[in-house]
């Protein structure tokens, strides 16, 4: 499959700040790529360079085999971003800015761009200055989802949005993908990027600290497991794999709760089956808990909007 994105080693400084230290990504071609990292980790100025807006201080970044500082005009053609704090013209109506956008774009398929404004409920008519936050963000979205690209680059796209219109975003985003387009997407909504990624990258301080798919980095992060057993599970919490486990009776049955390592789960099913099992609860690591493993941490939270929501943006 061939890349749409393909940085290697790539860095950038700005005065005594490092802010890239040697950062790889690759995005394949048709896919949603996922990209993670707290504030500082050099998300926002890797996209800048994707985007030409900015020079990389050294490796390489490429966009379609091009370098996108060189040829930053052609390959905007190929594209269409979205950024989390979206500028508009304060003057125009939502109508105007899309045509505007549009324009930039090259090609628009007009009939998805009226689905879509139906579909975010938008009103074209009004005014900018008289649209809230969220009402500014849906007119970059209908605007990048509505052109005919080959890549879209999302950066933190959903701010300001209510939860129906994130559902409503997240089914355009397959749309796309269906379609054929690349999707590079960065976002702190765990949630939404565990829903829509085939791949996603955790970068911290200027560097890729893992890359896969979800299934790939899953089995590298500890399962949990909540059984209720006729009888405690013989030798379970010295078995491979097996940690944290603790074991209470009650009403006659034994409750255990234990975290295991993901390719030694099927053998110690048979240990659980063997103490009869009455039901049996397993639960994979969820992005949340991949993305805060990288962190030295755990989230308190199983969701992953409220763990995650003093996170710096």
């Amino acid at each position: 499959m061939s890349e749409v994105v393909h940085i290697r080693e790539l860095t950038k400084t700005f005065g005594k700040v490092r802010a890239l230290d040697g950062l790889s990504l690759s995005v394949r071609a048709g896919e949603v790529h996922g990209f993670l990292g707290p504030n500082g980790a050099g998300k926002s100025t890797t996209i800048r360079i994707l985007l030409g807006l900015i020079r990389a201080g050294g490796g390489t970044a490429e966009l379609f085999g091009a370098d996108p500082w060189r040829e930053a005009a052609r390959l905007h053609g190929r594209l269409a971003y979205v950024a989390g704090d979206v500028a508009l013209w304060p003057g125009l109506t939502g109508g105007q800015c899309l045509d505007v956008m549009g324009a930039t774009h090259g090609r628009v398929d007009e009939k998805r761009r009226e689905q879509l404004i139906e579909r975010f409920e938008l009103d074209p008519g009004k005014r900018i200055r008289d649209y809230s936050k969220g009402n500014r963000q849906k007119v970059a979205l209908v605007a990048a989802l509505a052109a005919d690209v080959d890549l879209l680059v999302l950066d933190e796209p959903t701010s300001g949005l209510d939860p129906l219109m994130e559902q409503a975003f997240q089914q355009c985003v397959r749309e796309r993908r269906t379609d054929g387009v690349t999707v590079l997407l960065s976002s702190h909504i765990l949630g939404e990027v565990e829903a829509l990624a085939d791949r996603v990258s955790i970068v911290r301080h200027g560097r890729t600290v893992t890359t896969g798919s979800l299934a790939d980095l899953r089995r590298h992060t500890r399962t949990s497991v909540h059984v209720v057993t006729a009888r405690e599970p013989e030798g379970l919490a010295r078995a491979d794999g097996v940690a944290e486990c603790v074991s209470e009776r009650l009403d006659g049955q034994v409750d255990t709760r234990f975290t295991i390592d993901a390719d030694q789960l099927d053998a110690t099913i048979g240990r659980l089956h063997a103490a009869q099992i009455h039901t049996l609860t397993v639960t994979p690591p969820s992005l949340d808990a991949l993305f805060l493993r990288n962190y030295g941490e755990m989230p308190d939270a199983p969701d992953s909007r409220e763990s995650l929501a003093g996170a710096p943006q």
